[in-house]
């Protein structure tokens, strides 16, 4: 009976906001478009389409909300004012009651409330469609903030999710752009992104990892969490004290250098995505906050871990090349780039993606580089894309939908911001020590422990490879003349291993002298 509600209640909604013209129109097939028109007899749909997609995924509650905000990312797929509305979309959604989620928590650690916090805020700071979050202070006096879970999450995200399995099975099969627009693959995707954020504990990791990678910088503060208190329905972290980035006048009033944060952010972002391969991938202005303590003054306050990106040293090196492509204006490089990487199917004409690269990016680069936009820039290139059937790596859209974020929170707080300019000498440096003498070294020194394990070995070898074992009687002589020709393959190339290995020790032990010297 709960299924057929629900399935009722999404009908009536789809209805009302015209969300199943929106998904027929797509539709070719006469028939389909003469159903569309009987269905939206008496109908009048002032609001535009986009506008009425949103109103409907927030009617429809906070799985769908989450679902809209998940592919809002997916701009190489959908049309432009889709995108742009779906990008509106918070998570701003009612509390649970105080009771329901003290009752949580207690029954996530096994004992009442008082004995585990001296203090519990009944009223949350914050709530989302996924979890909301309650202040507190545990027995020693810490301050922590307790994000608790929202009950039966996980059976109303399953059955959504089989009604958007169905639906996306549907569409892929009846309509022109299903196999383009992917429906089944972005469910997929959305699933994992809605399962990964309801297990807290993954969360958790992920903070602690990006508290890790941050230490050195001195630029952003990210809350430690108290593990002893960490379950996958609740956690529990230090508390932070910061001004929300998008209250600005508060900012301005403490003394903060704003243009300054400006460029610390790009370098945060950068510095996460190139020297570790592990970013914020959800850097809205709701989960920015900026510390005006005496300690931190003027450092970023990154909350809410539960979607993180992860890339390659592959896609690293590959990002770096494009971005200095573009700055250069290489888009025969650019196209290169894109065949090398499997990205386009190996009959692509290089010239023919290069005049396309090239009408993408000459217009931006005719303006001042700080109007340019970067994130645009790699916008129209993905949706460009499409007509050279590029596969677009989720990743790598998540870290576009990324570089958006922290892009027009950039030119948020200071409009004079130059992203590329910023961008442009920290790829240069990278990749210089990803290609120079510098970059050669660390990797002989990553590669040192293996050759040493390696070493003792090598007498062993040499020894079974010059004495091999005697034939039996039985064999053959042409069997006994191919072993011998194995066995002595086999000793060129433990040979010249062993070449191979000393010329690295000489040169590890050279740099390492002159890096001394």
């Amino acid at each position: 009976m709960r299924h057929i509600a629900r399935l009722i209640f999404i009908s009536v909604t789809v209805l009302r906001y015209g969300l199943d013209e929106l998904a027929l129109s797509s539709f070719r097939q006469p028939w389909v478009r003469l159903l569309v028109r009987v269905m939206t007899i008496g109908r009048r749909f002032d609001v535009p389409r986009g506008e009425r997609l949103r109103l409907g995924l927030e009617r429809l509650g906070p799985i769908f909300v989450k679902f809209g905000q998940v592919l809002s990312t997916r701009r190489d797929l959908l049309p432009a004012d889709f995108a742009e509305e779906l990008a509106k979309l918070q998570d701003n959604v009612p509390p649970f009651p105080a009771a329901q989620a003290r009752a949580l928590v207690e029954k996530a650690f096994g004992k009442p409330i008082d004995a585990i916090f001296a203090r519990f805020d009944a009223e949350p700071v914050a709530s989302a469609s996924i979890a909301q979050v309650h202040f507190a202070q545990l027995k020693d006096g810490r301050e922590v903030a307790v994000k608790v879970l929202r009950p039966g999450m996980l059976a109303v995200i399953d059955d959504d999710l089989s009604l958007m399995r169905t639906l996306a099975r549907w569409v892929e099969r009846a309509s022109a752009d299903g196999k383009r627009l992917k429906p089944r693959e972005v469910v997929a995707e959305f699933d994992n992104y809605l399962h990964d954020e309801l297990d807290l504990v993954r969360e958790a990791a992920n903070a602690a990892q990006l508290r890790r990678n941050m230490q050195g910088l001195n630029l952003v503060m990210v809350p430690e969490m108290v593990w002893d208190l960490c379950t996958q329905g609740v956690i529990v972290m230090e508390r932070m004290n910061g001004v929300p980035i998008s209250q600005m006048q508060r900012l301005l009033d403490a003394g903060v250098d704003i243009p300054k944060l400006a460029r610390d952010g790009v370098t945060i972002f950068f510095t996460q995505v190139f020297r570790d391969g592990f970013f914020h991938a959800d850097m809205h202005p709701g989960n920015i906050q900026v510390s005006i303590e005496p300690a931190t003054f003027g450092r970023y306050i990154a909350l809410d871990f539960g979607i993180v990106g992860t890339l390659t040293e592959f896609d690293k090196e590959y990002l770096a090349q494009n971005f200095i492509a573009f700055f250069r204006r290489d888009y025969k490089r650019v196209a290169e780039l894109h065949v090398e990487s499997g990205w386009v199917p190996p009959n692509t004409r290089v010239d023919e993606l290069e005049g396309a690269i090239r009408a993408v990016c000459e217009p931006h680069f005719d303006r001042p580089l700080k109007d340019i936009s970067l994130g645009q820039v790699l916008l129209r290139l993905f949706q460009t894309s499409r007509r050279f059937n590029v596969e677009i790596q989720p990743q790598l859209v998540l870290l576009q939908k990324t570089l958006l974020n922290v892009e027009g929170l950039g030119r948020q707080l200071d409009p004079e911001l130059d992203l590329w300019n910023t961008a442009k000498p920290f790829l240069e440096r990278w990749m210089n020590r990803q290609v120079g003498w510098a970059g050669l070294v660390e990797r002989l020194k990553n590669e040192a422990p293996r050759y040493v394990q390696l070493l003792p070995e090598l007498p062993r070898l040499l020894h079974q490879a010059l004495l091999p074992r005697v034939a039996s009687e039985e064999r053959s002589l042409e069997l006994l003349v191919g072993q011998l020709r194995r066995t002595n393959r086999l000793l060129h190339n433990i040979v010249y291993l062993a070449l191979g290995f000393a010329l690295a020790l000489v040169l590890v032990f050279a740099a390492t002298r002159w890096h001394w010297i």
